[in-house]
Protein backbone atom coordinates (compact mmCIF):
# COMPACT_ATOMS: atom_id res chain seq x y z
CA UNK A 1 0.00 0.00 0.00
CA UNK A 2 1.25 3.59 -1.24
CA UNK A 3 -0.15 5.90 1.98
CA UNK A 4 1.52 9.55 1.99
CA UNK A 5 0.15 10.06 5.90
CA UNK A 6 1.51 6.34 6.59
CA UNK A 7 4.59 7.06 5.50
CA UNK A 8 4.45 10.30 8.02
CA UNK A 9 3.70 8.26 10.70
CA UNK A 10 6.34 5.50 9.56
CA UNK A 11 8.89 8.60 9.68
CA UNK A 12 9.62 7.97 5.79
CA UNK A 13 8.43 11.51 4.87
CA UNK A 14 8.83 14.66 6.63
CA UNK A 15 6.23 16.32 8.49
CA UNK A 16 5.62 18.95 10.91
CA UNK A 17 4.13 16.80 14.11
CA UNK A 18 2.05 18.63 16.68
CA UNK A 19 0.87 16.00 18.24
CA UNK A 20 1.15 12.36 18.75
CA UNK A 21 0.63 9.47 21.23
CA UNK A 22 0.74 5.74 20.82
CA UNK A 23 -2.49 5.82 18.44
CA UNK A 24 -2.75 9.24 16.67
CA UNK A 25 -0.64 11.89 15.12
CA UNK A 26 -1.38 15.86 14.17
CA UNK A 27 0.73 17.34 12.03
CA UNK A 28 0.65 20.98 10.21
CA UNK A 29 -0.83 20.86 6.75
CA UNK A 30 1.10 21.15 4.03
CA UNK A 31 -1.03 23.38 2.07
CA UNK A 32 -3.22 25.18 4.75
CA UNK A 33 -6.05 27.06 4.13
CA UNK A 34 -5.27 29.34 7.24
CA UNK A 35 -2.59 29.74 9.33
CA UNK A 36 -2.29 26.88 12.08
CA UNK A 37 -4.45 24.67 9.75
CA UNK A 38 -4.02 20.87 10.74
CA UNK A 39 -5.33 17.42 10.13
CA UNK A 40 -5.03 15.01 13.13
CA UNK A 41 -5.56 10.97 11.67
CA UNK A 42 -4.78 7.70 13.37
CA UNK A 43 -2.17 5.86 12.90
CA UNK A 44 -3.88 2.47 11.96
CA UNK A 45 -4.78 3.22 8.10
CA UNK A 46 -8.19 3.12 6.84
CA UNK A 47 -9.44 4.61 4.18
CA UNK A 48 -12.96 6.21 5.39
CA UNK A 49 -14.00 7.12 8.41
CA UNK A 50 -17.28 4.08 7.44
CA UNK A 51 -13.90 1.64 7.85
CA UNK A 52 -13.65 2.55 11.63
CA UNK A 53 -15.14 0.84 14.31
CA UNK A 54 -17.58 3.72 16.73
CA UNK A 55 -14.69 3.27 19.63
CA UNK A 56 -11.79 4.32 16.97
CA UNK A 57 -13.53 7.36 15.86
CA UNK A 58 -14.32 8.34 18.98
CA UNK A 59 -11.05 8.07 20.04
CA UNK A 60 -9.89 10.18 17.01
CA UNK A 61 -12.60 12.85 17.87
CA UNK A 62 -11.85 12.81 21.66
CA UNK A 63 -7.91 14.41 20.31
CA UNK A 64 -9.64 17.05 18.88
CA UNK A 65 -10.19 19.75 21.52
CA UNK A 66 -6.59 18.98 22.65
CA UNK A 67 -4.98 20.26 20.03
CA UNK A 68 -7.97 22.69 18.88
CA UNK A 69 -7.00 24.52 22.23
CA UNK A 70 -3.28 24.42 21.29
CA UNK A 71 -3.77 25.82 17.87
CA UNK A 72 -6.37 28.35 18.84
CA UNK A 73 -3.81 29.71 21.97
CA UNK A 74 -0.93 29.92 19.65
CA UNK A 75 -2.29 31.58 16.32
CA UNK A 76 -4.74 33.76 18.07
CA UNK A 77 -7.61 32.58 16.66
CA UNK A 78 -11.45 33.40 17.22
CA UNK A 79 -12.82 29.58 16.15
CA UNK A 80 -12.00 26.87 14.20
CA UNK A 81 -13.68 24.75 11.67
CA UNK A 82 -13.46 21.00 11.79
CA UNK A 83 -13.74 18.97 8.47
CA UNK A 84 -13.62 15.39 7.54
CA UNK A 85 -13.35 14.12 4.13
CA UNK A 86 -14.65 10.74 2.60
CA UNK A 87 -13.76 9.90 -0.65
CA UNK A 88 -12.36 11.64 -4.22
CA UNK A 89 -15.63 13.19 -4.76
CA UNK A 90 -15.56 14.84 -1.22
CA UNK A 91 -12.28 16.41 -2.01
CA UNK A 92 -10.24 13.51 0.21
CA UNK A 93 -6.74 13.94 -1.63
CA UNK A 94 -4.89 11.27 0.95
CA UNK A 95 -7.13 8.06 1.23
CA UNK A 96 -6.02 7.94 4.72
CA UNK A 97 -8.52 8.63 7.43
CA UNK A 98 -7.76 12.55 8.84
CA UNK A 99 -9.72 15.76 10.50
CA UNK A 100 -8.77 19.26 9.43
CA UNK A 101 -9.02 21.56 12.23
CA UNK A 102 -9.15 24.97 10.24
CA UNK A 103 -8.82 28.07 12.69
CA UNK A 104 -10.43 31.01 11.39
CA UNK A 105 -10.19 34.43 12.13
CA UNK A 106 -12.83 37.35 12.74
CA UNK A 107 -10.90 39.93 11.17
CA UNK A 108 -9.89 37.76 7.92
CA UNK A 109 -14.32 36.16 7.34
CA UNK A 110 -14.54 32.96 6.13
CA UNK A 111 -15.62 31.78 2.81
CA UNK A 112 -17.70 28.87 2.34
CA UNK A 113 -19.19 27.35 -0.88
CA UNK A 114 -22.49 28.01 -2.04
CA UNK A 115 -24.95 26.12 -0.37
CA UNK A 116 -27.37 24.04 -1.71
CA UNK A 117 -31.14 24.79 -0.59
CA UNK A 118 -34.14 22.56 -1.35
CA UNK A 119 -38.08 22.97 -0.06
CA UNK A 120 -38.84 21.41 2.75
CA UNK A 121 -41.16 18.00 0.79
CA UNK A 122 -37.64 17.25 -0.44
CA UNK A 123 -35.85 17.59 3.01
CA UNK A 124 -38.71 15.67 4.94
CA UNK A 125 -38.43 12.53 2.04
CA UNK A 126 -34.19 13.02 1.99
CA UNK A 127 -34.79 12.53 6.00
CA UNK A 128 -37.11 9.82 5.78
CA UNK A 129 -35.25 7.78 3.91
CA UNK A 130 -31.97 8.07 5.53
CA UNK A 131 -33.71 7.23 9.02
CA UNK A 132 -34.67 4.51 7.52
CA UNK A 133 -31.70 3.39 6.12
CA UNK A 134 -29.44 4.10 9.76
CA UNK A 135 -31.93 1.67 11.37
CA UNK A 136 -31.66 -1.15 8.59
CA UNK A 137 -27.32 -0.91 9.05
Amino acid sequence: MDCLFCDIINRKQDAYVIFEDDTHIAIMDKYPIQKGHSLVMPKAHHEKITDMDGDDVGKLFSNIPIIARGITAVTGADGFNIGQNNGRSANQIIPHVHVHIIPRYGHIGNSWAKRMITNDNDLGELAKKIRNNIKSC
